[in-house]
């Protein structure tokens, strides 16, 4: 195996860089929405600690009244500590000259190259954000089991939007915050378009009827839930060996859908499920930042894509997983 090189001997390439769509913009197009619910928040260290603030103290009542003469009720914050560990996660695809020259005139192979690594870092990436929020040991105390699956098997008496006021109100009851997001799959989505209660709320807010599956909008599922933010995801992963058969599968399940509070600030004492915590001072951006080196015995140019990150579980008891969404 060849030496590779460090960072600093890499070349930064913000020409492929801003070629690329941005991070949202890629995210969106490859169905990814993990950022979305788990907003970055940039750090100065690649790991540390740092004090948070428990729910009950924020929602801790006192008496505020003043007597004349007397002074003002006082209180302290009680921290628990939190830490998070950022790693380091990238993607290479090699460049050869003669390929490149090759197929110039078809594409460019240095941009394919940096596409495909780009993909293969947000991918991943997606991955976790599905494994801390689609968490049935994170979630065990806290998760409620949809009676009639969001799906054609239940049409007629499929109960959405019971099912999430009621995991909407369990989050209030055990933390006091109400959730304002809900993510599921597409699968789920294109369910949800099918099913009479929804259709019905839809006309019965004035879109018109009859409510066509193919008009029905993210936007309009979250008017239907009362919830500000509805987070769909689009992302698949092929979970076969290389050189095998691909077995497509959803990187985020059909089989659950999480309520919970989605940060709306950038302030880390801003109580929200998780959060993306990003180090940046070794050149990471949070869309993966694009290098390239030279490999001179394989005759090839290495495009590689990085960023530092944790993906971080923040407070729990600001979420309700529904799980039995769908019949498999």
């Amino acid at each position: 195996m060849s030496p590779t090189p460090t960072s600093s001997l890499a070349t930064l390439r913000p020409e492929i860089a801003g070629s690329l769509m941005e991070f949202a913009t890629a995210s969106d197009r490859m169905g990814f929405i993990g950022a979305k619910c788990f907003p970055v928040f940039n750090v100065a260290k690649k790991s540390g600690s740092f004090g948070k603030i428990p729910i009950e103290q924020l929602l801790q009542t006192r008496n505020t009244r003043r007597a004349p003469g007397g002074g003002y009720a006082r209180s302290t914050w009680t921290f628990t500590s939190a830490s998070y560990a950022c790693k380091e996660h990238g993607a290479e695809e090699p460049v050869d000259d003669t390929e490149s020259e090759m197929y110039a005139e078809y594409f460019d192979a240095e941009m394919v190259s940096a596409e495909r690594a780009l993909d293969a870092v947000l991918r991943n990436a997606e991955i976790r954000y599905a494994a801390a929020m689609f968490n049935a040991t994170t979630f065990a105390d806290q998760t409620t089991s949809v009676t009639n699956e969001w799906d054609s098997n239940h049409t007629t008496d499929a109960d959405p939007i019971g099912d999430v006021e009621t995991a909407v109100r369990a989050v209030w009851a055990r933390c006091g915050l109400w959730p304002n997001a809900i993510a599921f799959n597409r699968h789920v989505f294109r369910n949800l378009r099918l099913l009479d209660q929804i259709t019905e709320r839809i006309e019965a807010s004035g879109a018109g009827a009859p409510a066509k599956a193919t008009d029905i909008t993210p936007q309009m599922i979250a008017q239907c839930f009362d919830l500000p933010y509805v987070f769909v995801a689009g992302s698949a992963k092929n979970t076969a060996n290389e050189g095998q058969d691909a077995a497509i599968d959803d990187i985020w399940s059909s089989e659950y859908a999480n309520v919970f509070r989605v940060a709306t600030r950038n302030d880390i004492r801003e109580p929200c499920l998780g959060r993306t915590m990003h180090w940046g001072a070794d050149g990471s951006q949070i869309g993966g930042t694009v290098e390239s080196y030279r490999e001179e015995q394989a005759r090839s140019d290495i495009v590689r894509v990085r960023h530092d990150v944790d993906e971080l579980n923040l407070h729990t008891e600001s979420a309700q997983l529904l799980d039995n969404v769908t019949t498999i």
